[in-house]
């Protein structure tokens, strides 16, 4: 699993089929990845030594040549494999679409592929197709079939990408590739398996626009209502992608998705045991949907064909809750708001708003920023329970407020919801507000980006992910307007980000405008914020002194990088090193 940062501009102009299909896709909300491959055999072992990393990439970690690798295949007969197991673990698990792995890096095809021998019908002593399996399975059970297919890394083919240690680059032809084994692949999964929800394609890294828009065009001949995952490459996909397990700061424009790991590893691991808690799992698929994101969640079965049972306990405990919660996630629309909230998050359909309460609430939770008239306000699993509210003005800022009586509710872990009715579709007020707590956290997707010259055009912008990119002019800068209720003493942190595997972008001094006052620090490693991704997006915060501010009202802050270290020649694949820069934070003294 990777991802080039391309992938995540979205999708050219959509078909009317492929705009219902995105619509259905859109309303599930929720679909089950699963990584299936020889690399189950080996489990994250080879010749007795643990291989650091993912276990679906331990070919290209130890560089296994073809020949010894594909020794594998002699001993894979997953007899404990049954499809009808896995789509009704999706069902329970309350996921509407399953993404099996027809072909991952490894070369090897999950089903009778006429096109390549090296596949699990023709080379394995199983000689059964399981991908049959899945799709009468999931027609059975009312669960969209969809495939992954890895259209540029192939470690088996030798014009495939990234098998350097078994053909050498110069020698590769990329079209010579795609006409041998992905297009002929791609029509068999396209024509053999009935109706296709989408193909999720994967790292594109060496083929050209040109190749990916003729894949593109490919899939849709065969299947117009097929979607195409934003991994195709060069911006061409029908939804974008992040990188893998990382969520998004705020709220996205256009159609997502994540997908995420039930523990590390995506393939099946032996010694991979961090199982992410079911509470977490539940909370994260709140904040996708939030986001306008849909959560794509990833089991990896064994070499037997057995899910793990971990997997399934957290996955069959996401499905209860959906059980009784459903109203607030399938079909529903993200948060009005940009920004996230301390208590929880929030999702919509139409004039409803859904609180998801993340924690115990104190008896009054109050809500900044919302315009619309409330007619109605009662817990989702109570909807005769009615909680008293009231909506006023904040005299100082004119910021609406709204304050929800929750004497008496009953909060049940992990997530509890309420539901809102509106007098109208919600409107609120655009920007940053202080919170309740004091807080006043400043997105850098919703900033303003200059440059202090008015001719100039700023190389800093925002992500579609909203982090920044590009930051390499000091003469580049953010802004942002928001309000402030509550005066007071504020310490004020820079927070910045990263892939866990990638180093961080720090030493580049950073200048804090605001109030009156000037705070100038380099960018150090101060202390990192918790949240559901930190594993793997870990939010670092520089913290870069206090600021006082005497009067309530609107509140203009401008950060800047006084100097940028350049960056190291041996820069890592997907980062350019510049800053990643997530929020800015003042937290009241």
């Amino acid at each position: 699993m990777a991802i080039d940062p391309i992938t995540l501009r979205q999708a050219p102009k959509l078909t009317p089929a492929a705009k219902a299909a995105l619509a259905r896709w859109r309303a599930a909300r929720f679909g089950l990845f699963i990584h299936w491959g020889l690399y189950a055999i080996p489990a994250g072992e080879w010749r007795g030594e643990q291989v650091p990393g993912i276990g679906e990439w331990i070919m290209f970690s130890k560089k296994i040549p073809v020949a010894d690798y594909e020794q594998l295949a002699a001993q894979f007969n997953p007899k404990r494999f049954d499809a009808a197991v896995i789509v009704r673990l999706a069902k329970e698990a309350g996921q509407r679409y399953l993404v099996i792995t027809a072909k991952h890096h490894e070369g090897f095809a999950m089903y009778d592929s006429k096109a390549d021998p090296y596949n699990v019908v023709a080379a394995t002593p199983w000689r059964h197709d399981p991908l049959k399996d899945l799709a009468r399975e999931c027609k059975k059970q009312g669960v969209t079939l969809c495939f992954y297919y890895s259209q540029d890394l192939d470690w088996h083919h030798p014009d495939g990408a990234w098998n350097e240690w078994d053909f050498p680059k110069a020698g590769k032809d990329t079209d010579r590739y795609l006409r041998e084994k992905v297009y002929p692949q791609l029509r068999e999964l396209l024509t053999n398996y009935g109706p296709v929800g989408l193909i999720w394609f994967d790292t594109p890294l060496t083929i050209t626009r040109e190749q990916s828009a003729a894949i593109r065009a490919f899939v849709k001949k065969l299947q117009p209502s097929c979607l195409v995952s934003g991994r195709i490459g060069h911006g061409l996909g029908d939804y974008g992608i992040p990188r893998d397990n990382q969520m998004p700061p705020g709220r996205l424009v256009g159609d997502w998705e994540m997908c995420a790991t039930l523990n590390h590893t995506w393939g099946f691991k032996k010694d991979d045991h961090t199982w992410k808690p079911a509470a977490q799992l539940i909370r994260t698929l709140v904040e996708c949907v939030s986001k306008n994101a849909s959560y794509l969640l990833n089991i990896g079965p064994d070499a037997d064909g057995r899910v793990p049972a971990p997997s399934v306990a957290r996955l069959r405990a996401v499905g209860q809750w959906l059980k009784k919660n459903g109203e607030a996630i399938y079909g529903a629309e993200p948060s009005p708001f940009a920004h996230d909230f301390s208590w929880g998050r929030i999702t919509t359909k139409g004039r409803t708003l859904y609180l998801h309460l993340f924690e115990k609430p104190a008896r009054i939770l109050e809500l900044r920023g919302l315009r619309t008239k409330v007619s109605a306000a009662a817990p989702l699993l109570a909807p005769k329970k009615a909680l008293g509210h009231r909506q006023l003005t904040d005299p100082a800022t004119g910021v609406p407020v709204l304050r929800l009586d929750l004497a008496g509710l009953r909060f049940t872990a992990p997530v509890t919801v309420l539901k809102l009715r509106l007098a109208a579709a919600p409107a609120v007020v655009a920007g940053p507000i202080q919170e309740p707590d004091g807080s006043l956290i400043l997105l850098a997707g919703e900033a303003r980006v200059g440059n202090d010259s008015p001719h100039a055009q700023p190389g800093l912008h925002l992500s579609p992910i909203g982090l920044t990119a590009g930051w390499r002019q000091t003469t580049d800068w953010l802004e942002w307007h928001g309000a402030v209720l509550a005066p007071g003493v504020f310490q004020v942190d820079v927070v910045s980000t990263h892939q866990h595997k990638e180093p961080w972008s720090g030493g580049h001094t950073a200048r804090v405008e605001a109030a009156g006052r000037t705070l100038r620090k380099e960018l150090t490693r101060d202390a990192e914020i918790p949240y559901t991704q930190a594993a793997y997006f870990p939010r670092i915060a520089t913290r870069m002194g206090q600021l006082t501010i005497t009067e309530p009202g609107d509140f203009t802050l401008r950060l800047r990088l006084d100097k940028i270290v350049p960056p190291p020649k041996d820069r890592p694949l997907w980062d350019d090193l510049t800053p990643l820069i997530v929020q800015v934070r003042l937290t009241p003294v």
